[in-house]
C-alpha cells in the first residue's frame, strides 16, 4: 500500500472531493502543506470552500483530470471501476488509496486516535466527544460526518494529541483505522448491498474491535446481543454502556424536556451523575453516555465533560430546526434506517405539535428492499407520511423496488401516506395540507432537506 510521507508533502488527488469525509481529509492535507486537487460531479459549498483554501477542484469526472504530476489518487467506495478517473489512474499506474486507508494513515500521526463506530449515532457521538475535548483545551483534530457549528464545518485541525473520527462499517472500511480508543454504539442490519447478513456485519465489527491495542480501550453498547462474542478475546480494556445495571454506565431515569432536550440520572463506575442535554431524544442520552465514558477514560474532569455535553447543540441534519412556514415548524433529520427513524419520530412526539408530518426520501434501493417492512412500521409513528423517490446514491439497479411499494405498506398499517416523486409536487402539496402548529420533518440521507428549506423561504 502507498504510504503518504507527512514530512514530505506531495500531490494528492481526490476523486469525489466534495463528499463530507473526503473534503475534510483534503482540508487536513492542505493545512499540512500538500498540493491537493480533485473532482466532484457538482459544485457545492464544500467544493467552494476547498477552492478558497487552495485546492484545484474540477466539476465533472474526466480522464484528463488525472495528470502526470499526481503522486497518489484517493477514491471513495462510491466510485465504480468504470469511472473514467479510476480507469485513467490504472492506465497511468498511479498509486491509489481508499478514503479509509488515507484516514487510517492520518490517525497514525496522533498519540490518541479515537474512532466512533456503529450503525447509528456516529456523527452525534463524535461531535459530543469533540465538544468535550475542546472544552478541556485538548485542541483535538476532528473529522466528523456532518457539519458541526462549533467547529465551523466537518473538520477541525488541532495541535493536540487526539484525533477523533467516525468509523464507517460500509465495505468494512473502518478496518483501515488504528484507534487507541474505539466505540461501538450499536450493530444492526444495514449496507446489505455489501454484507451478507447480520452475522457478517458482526464479524466485521469484531475485526474492528481487535484493532484496539492492549493498552487501549473499547467502549461498547452492552445491549448488543451477545456482545461478549465481540470482546472476550480482546487484549484491551472493555467498558460498557446500556439500558440495564449489567453495564458500567446506565440510566437510572430519563426525562424529556420536549424540544428543549433531555435530562437523565446516570450510574457510572464512580457513582451517579446527571446529564442534561439541549438536544431531544432518548437515543441521545445513550450517545452522551458513550461520550462520557470516553471522556472519563481520557481523564477529563466531569466538571468539564458534563457542562460540555449540556452546551452541545447538535450537528446539522440531526433534528435540526430549519424555520417555519404558515405556523408549521420544520425540522430536518438525516435518519435513513428504521431504527434512526423510530428514534427521531419518538423525539418529535415529545415536542409540541398538532399533526406530525414526515417527508421521507428512502436511501438506496438495496436498503429499501431489505428493510421494507421495518421502514413501514417506523414511519407509521408519524400522523402522515409523504414519500419522495428513492435516492439511488451509488446504486444503478432498482431491484424492482420503488417508493410506491413502501407507500402501500404504510397505508396497510393504517397510516396516512402519499407518494409524490418530485420535490416541487411535494412542496405544493405540503403548502396546501399542513396547517398552523403542525410539525414537518424532512428525513433521509439524500437531498430531501431542500424541500423544507424551500418551504421556509416561502
Amino acid at each position: 500500500m502507498y504510504q503518504i510521507d507527512f514530512h514530505t508533502p506531495s500531490h494528492i488527488y481526490f476523486c469525489g472531493i466534495g463528499g463530507i469525509s473526503m473534503s475534510g481529509l483534503a482540508e487536513i492535507l492542505l493545512k499540512e502543506g500538500f498540493k491537493v486537487s480533485g473532482s466532484d460531479m457538482r459544485a457545492s459549498s464544500l467544493t467552494e470552500h476547498l477552492t478558497q483554501a487552495g485546492a484545484q477542484v474540477y466539476i465533472g469526472q474526466r480522464a484528463e483530470n488525472i495528470t502526470a504530476d499526481i503522486d497518489c489518487v484517493v477514491f471513495t467506495a462510491a466510485i465504480h471501476r468504470d469511472n473514467p478517473e479510476f480507469q485513467e489512474t490504472l492506465t497511468r499506474g498511479l498509486p491509489m488509496l481508499s478514503r479509509a486507508e488515507l484516514l487510517g494513515q492520518l490517525m497514525k500521526n496522533y498519540p490518541c486516535p479515537i474512532a466512533v463506530s456503529g450503525t447509528h449515532g456516529k456523527t452525534t457521538t463524535t461531535s459530543m466527544i469533540s465538544e468535550i475535548l475542546m472544552a478541556a483545551d485538548a485542541d483535538p483534530t476532528v473529522s466528523v460526518g456532518g457539519m458541526l457549528n462549533s467547529i465551523g464545518g466537518n473538520i477541525r485541525i488541532g495541535n493536540g494529541s487526539h484525533f477523533v473520527a467516525e468509523a464507517c462499517e460500509y465495505t468494512s472500511s473502518f478496518l483501515s483505522m488504528y484507534p487507541k480508543v474505539a466505540l461501538i454504539l450499536n450493530i444492526e442490519e444495514d449496507h446489505l448491498d455489501f454484507f451478507k447478513d447480520l452475522d457478517d456485519i458482526r464479524h466485521s465489527f469484531h475485526l474492528f474491535a481487535k484493532k484496539v491495542p492492549s493498552d487501549g480501550l473499547l467502549i461498547i453498547n452492552g445491549d448488543i446481543e451477545n456482545y461478549e462474542q465481540l470482546t472476550d478475546d480482546l487484549p484491551c480494556r472493555v467498558v460498557t454502556f446500556g439500558t440495564g445495571s449489567s453495564s458500567d454506565y446506565y440510566p437510572l431515569q430519563i426525562s424529556s424536556q420536549g424540544e428543549h432536550g433531555m435530562t437523565a440520572d446516570i450510574m457510572t463506575p464512580t457513582g451517579a451523575v446527571t446529564i442534561a442535554l439541549r438536544v431531544p431524544g432518548r437515543h441521545n442520552i445513550y450517545n452522551a453516555m458513550a461520550a462520557l465514558a470516553a471522556a472519563d477514560a481520557l481523564g477529563i474532569d466531569r466538571g468539564i465533560s458534563l457542562p460540555a455535553l449540556h452546551c452541545f447543540e447538535g450537528s446539522q441534519r440531526r433534528f435540526e430546526y430549519k424555520g417555519t412556514f404558515n405556523g408549521v415548524t420544520v425540522i430536518d433529520d438525516y435518519a435513513h434506517h428504521p431504527t434512526e427513524i423510530t428514534s427521531t419520530l419518538t423525539a418529535a412526539l415529545d415536542c409540541p405539535h398538532e399533526k406530525l408530518w414526515c417527508v421521507f426520501q428512502p436511501h438506496t434501493y438495496s436498503r429499501t428492499k431489505a428493510l421494507l417492512d421495518d421502514f413501514a412500521h417506523a414511519l407509521s409513528k408519524a400522523d402522515a407520511v409523504v414519500l419522495a423517490d428513492i435516492y439511488a446514491a451509488r446504486e444503478t439497479d432498482t431491484l424492482g423496488i420503488s417508493s410506491q411499494d413502501l407507500c402501500d405498506r404504510i397505508r396497510a398499517l393504517g397510516t396516512e401516506c402519499y407518494y409524490l416523486p418530485d420535490f416541487p409536487s411535494i412542496e405544493k402539496f405540503l403548502l396546501k395540507k399542513c396547517i398552523h402548529q403542525d410539525m414537518l420533518i424532512t428525513m433521509g440521507a439524500g437531498d430531501i432537506v431542500k424541500v423544507g428549506e424551500a418551504l421556509v423561504q416561502n
